[in-house]
């Protein structure tokens, strides 16, 4: 599903009224006529729908991901996936704990565009390394990142993370997905190069490295970056999940 499939952005639209746009042939804003016959959809609304296609037209051609991600509902984030995802920066962090007043972050990856990037603490995990890593993403994708990893990185570093973000732990519970990272990818038949190993696991490996075991490192930094590229996968399976359950199964009926 793409975001020129959708309409709830628009003032008076909600989900069963798009629905109804659906269900009549209007799948795209291309196909939107102002005079459709649809429940819902009188002179006014109409007239909005117009508007919104005007205007989203012009940003979509600009990449304009945070015109979207403020006209969407966040619960909708999902739907901006497919037309970013070259631009999507799927990242993770591993910490020395919970706090993010108390502990610190001790590696930090990133995948965007085939491509994996990892900061290690002491070497080159800086603020202005992170502001580089973000800058070119139109979209960010963590797993639970809202609530720990962008404030706890937003907390140490003392930088603003503004970037429109994808939490990928919602639209998996939306599809029945609900736990921890490992065990989805498990259910969904995402396999991993090495061995699960916990956050106590992560943060003892980073107390043997700082003793001078540079392996205990690299096994860090491997299990930090298949997190990272996991994500892509994970993101590709939900959205894909999404959207055969909202957009596809919507013409049957105008389900609420």
């Amino acid at each position: 599903m793409r975001i020129e499939n959708s309409f709830i952005p628009v003032e008076g639209v909600g989900e069963t009224t798009e629905r109804r746009l659906w269900g009549r042939g209007v799948t795209t804003w291309e196909a939107f006529d102002p005079a459709v016959d649809v429940a819902g959809v009188g002179s006014t609304t109409a007239d909005r729908i117009d508007s919104f296609i005007a205007e989203a037209l012009t940003r979509l051609d600009d990449g304009d991901s945070a015109y979207f991600d403020r006209a969407f509902p966040s619960g909708e984030r999902w739907r901006l996936y497919k037309n970013f995802r070259e631009e999507t920066c799927f990242f993770d962090i591993e910490t020395t704990g919970l706090d993010e007043r108390r502990d610190r972050v001790t590696t930090v990856s990133f995948h965007q565009g085939g491509e994996t990037t990892t900061l290690v603490a002491g070497e080159d995990l800086t603020a202005r390394r992170l502001r580089e890593q973000f800058a070119d993403a139109s979209l960010l994708a963590t797993f639970n990142g809202a609530r720990f990893d962008v404030p706890f990185l937003e907390t140490s570093f003392d930088v603003d993370i503004d970037t429109p973000h994808l939490d990928l732990m919602y639209p998996a519970k939306r599809i029945g997905l609900s736990g921890g990272l490992k065990p989805i990818e498990k259910e969904l038949g995402i396999d991993r190069d090495r061995p699960d190993i916990s956050g106590r696991d992560a943060v003892r490996l980073w107390r043997e490295y700082e003793r001078g075991d540079e392996a205990a490192l690299e096994t860090l930094v491997s299990y930090n970056r298949e997190d990272t590229v996991n994500l892509r996968a994970l993101a590709d399976a939900v959205c894909e999940a999404l959207d055969d359950e909202v957009f596809v199964a919507a013409p049957d009926g105008d389900g609420d």
